[in-house]
């Protein structure tokens, strides 16, 4: 073991002549404890939180999609799909087609999103996880047109879907038509019968509809045509390589987006919430560090007499300084640790029991919560940089005091 740790490990076991220095260093382990857990908590919600929203995000923002660089539908010949089925790494590839509408259901109309899916888009956004009532698929459809229905839009048009006679008119505009007091000369029409309500969140639930993809393309006489390629990856690594793929089949004719550049002002936004309360806690555990500097520098005061033994036995300055210096890491890293331990049984005991819970509403019942190990190694790299820090200033004063004293 090396000697100057070994010394420091003696001190910070050993109990302290005066009182007054035990106290502020307990005070000192304390604060940095309470700090590292407020991190460790704070990461771990943020995180949980993360996660939720991404896999609500991911009924309407795959994995990656393929859109339009011009105007909002493009054509995907027989040919091109076979290409795209081919790619290695595509573990799902969907088409859909989306455009503004107008709903009328029972007396009510409102402004909304239709969007023609396929049937493997069930696979590639997972909506059945988000399904209130009814089933994410278009089979059983009993001869009529299905839609599933955001649980907003449900509301505001008054549908029960439950009522074998609830039905939804859908109007879109004709291209090129003049505008006559008649709509039904100026709008192409279809009706829609709901099967389904889906629940994520309200930026979704009052503004999509879901309709078969033929429909949706008859309805905006884009037959053939969609707006985008929706697909889910066999893995995160699959990525690039899907991305190069896609590149070499559609050109640069369209946009290629994983999930972050699709939303990317949003998730910019969690990652600088996360971050900004990162350096608020850092700043917190540097001021508790305050309490570290004067408990180090009591202790070498108390020390005096045995750095000059140590200097007479050969000790030289570097390792006098190293003494004081291992010391406040210690100091810090037990507090790092303790509040690390007491932080990650807070969210585990949240994630299996949700002692915590969310207001009525969410989607889910209690605050999410996801522990990972390179927080909680940043944490503790953290603590040990401010223990560094604070013992510096100590460490420094220690060296120079056994010459002070040596050549007296």
């Amino acid at each position: 073991m090396n000697p100057a740790f070994k010394i420091a490990w003696r001190y910070f076991r050993g109990k302290k002549s005066a009182q007054a220095i035990n106290i502020i260093s307990w005070i000192s382990i304390v604060a940095i404890a309470v700090s590292s857990a407020a991190m460790v908590i704070l990461f771990s919600v943020f995180n949980g939180l993360e996660g939720t929203v991404k896999d609500m995000y991911a009924a309407f923002y795959p994995e990656i999609k393929v859109s339009s660089v011009k105007g909002k539908f493009f054509q995907v010949s027989d040919a091109q799909k076979n290409e795209i089925s081919k790619i290695s790494g595509i573990r799902h590839a969907a088409y859909s087609i989306e455009d503004m509408v107008l709903f009328e259901g029972n007396k009510e109309q409102k402004v909304g999103t239709l969007k023609g899916v396929d049937d493997a888009w069930f696979d590639v956004c997972g909506l059945d996880t988000f399904m209130i009532d009814g089933k994410a698929t278009w089979e059983n459809s009993g001869g009529y047109t299905p839609s599933l229905i955001g649980l907003g839009v449900e509301a505001a048009l008054g549908i029960d879907i439950n009522n074998a006679f609830s039905g939804v008119k859908v109007f879109y505009p004709k291209a090129g038509a003049s505008i006559t007091e008649n709509p039904e000369e100026v709008m192409n029409n279809i009706v829609v019968k709901p099967k389904g309500t889906f629940k994520i969140q309200v930026e979704f639930d009052d503004q999509y509809v879901l309709v078969p993809l033929n429909a949706a393309q008859y309805l905006f006489n884009k037959v053939n045509q969609i707006s985008s390629v929706e697909i889910k990856l066999n893995s995160q690594k699959d990525e690039d390589a899907v991305k190069e793929g896609l590149e070499k089949i559609f050109g640069s004719k369209v946009n290629i987006e994983n999930r972050f550049e699709q939303n990317k002002t949003f998730f910019m936004i969690m990652h600088g919430e996360k971050w900004a309360v990162y350096v608020i806690l850092l700043m917190v555990l540097l001021i508790a560090a305050f309490n570290m500097i004067g408990s180090l520098s009591m202790v070498v005061l108390e020390k005096k007499n045995d750095i000059v033994i140590l200097r007479s036995m050969g000790a030289d300055k570097n390792m006098i300084r190293a003494v004081f210096l291992y010391e406040g890491i210690l100091q810090a890293i037990v507090g790092g640790i303790i509040g690390i331990v007491f932080g990650s049984l807070v969210c585990l005991s949240q994630m299996y029991f949700g002692w915590f819970p969310l207001p009525e509403g969410f989607i889910i019942d209690s605050y999410p919560v996801s522990l990972q190990i390179t927080d909680i190694m940043l944490v503790l790299a953290n603590t040990a940089v401010v223990g560094f820090l604070a013992a510096w200033y100590p460490s420094l004063k220690a060296a120079r005091q056994a010459v002070f004293v040596r050549e007296d």
